[in-house]
């Protein structure tokens, strides 16, 4: 099997993890600039000043020595397998990145013979990358649960950014679908990660001139519908990941039927991208707007309503919080507002300490009224002469409107997949037809 026959199925077993961004659009340099986006096979990271960084999302393997009844690449799923070697990868990555087509790397891998194993490929494709070729470019790479520490040490090394994937939200929803994996062989090398990155970063005469330990973080990911895990267990879990592992993001899947299991979701079963959605709404609420799991939702409330965003439907049933002066309220207060953002709120802080805000500066300030205006009074008045009441904001938060630009933007029945790197037409990597992508794996610069 040539490397191109490789790049098609290890692209393809690749789409399912999404701890990282899609861009979902093709486009190529206009005259003079340089630089490409393609929707298919690249993924997007973004960096800290905002630039939006394509990344050549792979697989190592899709061989597998687990058998976890949710995966694609599980080893009793009869499904065309192939591996890079370390060179090969590293060749593939480097010919890419040369031609301008990526800025980096994301790589993870099915568990090939074993943990240690596959991590060992790994670090020795990223080896090549970085010491011989002096890659510098972006890298995220998945940590295999079960690992031993030293093999994570040496990945952390190379490596930008790691993950450690979760899957599944509890101990027995793993130990009933994935029975090869554990809390403890996942928990265990993401607090290793943590002791390592804090050390890394803290020790400032030890680790001074020292390379960076996984100096972008790590992140995890969860799969969303495939057990009965709530939407509260499941921001619970988000929420302590945060805590106690200083997780940089918690990325959410909508889970795609792809087997065939008693134990799961029959395979006509539409991806739950309503519920994916709210819970990346709530985990925004967690990680800037200062809220709690507990605030979001309860024992009795398990579950995010699906046509109201989590914000609004906090708000709604805590009416005696509300209205809240904007010329007063504190910056947290301001922050519990539906249609109040993070920048919004900083705005006003220090308008305010100038003038005394009206409704019609709000908008100037990028406050979103029509939401806003239910929760907020300026000067002692709540806008017009609206009468605020539980029904009259739920009637209208919930308008057709409203409704039709939700079912707009998050379409139930159609789209479920992700694109991939040889989606037909051949329109892929810029524009280049597959041609071009075989010379770019084996011709030199």
């Amino acid at each position: 099997m040539d490397v191109f026959d490789k790049l098609k199925i290890l692209t393809d077993a690749a789409k399912y993890d999404v701890a990282c961004t899609s861009s979902g659009v093709n486009k190529k340099a206009s005259a003079g600039g340089i630089g490409s986006a393609a929707a298919s096979g690249i993924c997007h990271s973004f960096s800290g000043d905002g630039r939006c960084i394509s990344l050549l999302k792979v697989l190592m393997t899709n061989v597998c020595a687990y058998d976890c009844k949710y995966c694609v690449n599980r080893k009793s799923n009869d499904t065309p397998r192939a591996s890079f070697t370390p060179r090969e990868l590293a060749e593939l990555t480097i010919n890419f990145y040369r031609r301008n087509y990526i800025e980096g790397l994301f790589l993870s891998s099915g568990v090939l013979k074993n943990p240690d194993y596959t991590t060992e490929q790994m670090i020795e494709a990223l080896r090549i990358l970085r010491e011989e070729y002096r890659f510098f470019g972006y890298i995220h790479a998945k940590a295999i649960p079960g690992t031993d520490s030293g093999l994570i040490a040496r990945l952390g090394m190379l490596t930008d950014r790691m993950s450690v994937n979760i899957e599944l939200p509890s101990q027995s929803s793993l130990q009933l679908l994935a029975p090869d994996k554990s809390k403890h062989s996942i928990l265990a090398p993401m607090k290793y990660i943590q002791n390592r990155i804090q050390e890394n970063s803290t020790d400032i005469i030890k680790y001074r001139h020292a390379p960076k330990f996984v100096p972008a973080g790590q992140s995890t990911q969860m799969i969303i519908g495939a057990t009965p895990d709530t939407d509260f267990q499941i921001l619970n879990l988000t929420e302590g990941l945060y805590k106690k592992y200083k997780l940089k993001r918690v990325f959410f899947s909508a889970y795609m039927p792809v087997a065939e299991n008693v134990l799961l979701p029959t395979l006509d079963t539409t991806p739950p991208l309503w519920r994916e959605h709210r819970l990346y709404q709530a985990d925004w609420l967690l990680r800037f707007y200062g809220f709690t799991a507990n605030e979001l939702l309860d024992q009795q409330h398990q579950s995010f309503n699906p046509f109201l965003d989590p914000k609004c439907n906090w708000a709604l049933h805590h009416m005696d919080f509300f209205p809240i002066n904007i010329n007063r309220a504190p910056y947290s207060d301001l922050l519990r507002v539906p249609g109040i953002g993070v920048n919004s709120a900083k705005r006003i802080v220090i308008a305010r300490r100038s003038a005394t805000l009206q409704f019609n500066d709000l908008k100037k300030l990028g406050v979103v009224l029509k939401r806003a205006q239910y929760f907020i009074t300026c000067g002692g008045k709540a806008t017009g002469s609206l009468k605020i009441t539980q029904d009259k904001v739920l009637q209208s938060l919930m308008s057709e409107k409203t409704l039709g630009m939700y079912h707009q933007s998050f379409p139930l029945q159609s789209q479920n997949k992700q694109l991939s790197l040889f989606e037909q037409p051949p329109m892929i990597l810029s524009g280049y037809p597959q041609e071009d992508l075989q010379r770019c794996l084996t011709s030199p610069i």
